[in-house]
């Protein structure tokens, strides 16, 4: 028995190197040019190409910083209301003044651009002055 005789009980294959020449033609198995063609090609995840593409909204939170409130002029409130009734954004809402946003009352501002108003109670709502004036001048209440 000799040395050049002996063999290994497994046959340690190597791996098939592509990209350097040989006997498999002039772009060795990596097409022409490119990102893929290059040695050390570092290619992006694909999810992050997706990520980009979602649009984001800017500012905290998403949301604006100053809300501005629904406005609602007191002669529309007179024809819808009655003498002596609440309103509230909650009732401006119902009788379809006042839509809601996201299941959330807005906040409701009320502009006095009418001089004859009923007695009415104002609850939880922002005045101009002009509208303070006219529903104190009528004998409303705010409250």
């Amino acid at each position: 028995m000799q040395f050049n005789g002996l063999k290994g009980s497994s046959v340690n294959k190597d791996k098939k190197r592509v990209g350097r020449g040989g006997k498999r033609g002039t772009y060795s198995g990596r097409g022409i040019k490119g990102q893929r063609a290059r040695s050390g090609r570092k290619l992006r995840p694909e999810w992050r190409d997706a990520l980009k593409k979602i649009p984001k909204r800017r500012g905290y939170a998403f949301g604006p910083v100053n809300k501005k409130p629904r406005v609602v002029n007191l002669d529309v409130i007179a024809k819808v209301f009655k003498e002596g009734d609440l309103v509230s954004p909650m009732s401006l809402a119902q009788k379809g003044l006042v839509k809601k946003s996201q299941n959330h009352l807005p906040q409701v501002k009320i502009l006095g651009q009418s001089k004859v108003i009923k007695k009415m109670s104002f609850q939880n709502l922002i005045f101009s002055a002009g509208a303070k004036e006219a529903i104190i001048k009528a004998g409303g209440t705010i409250k």
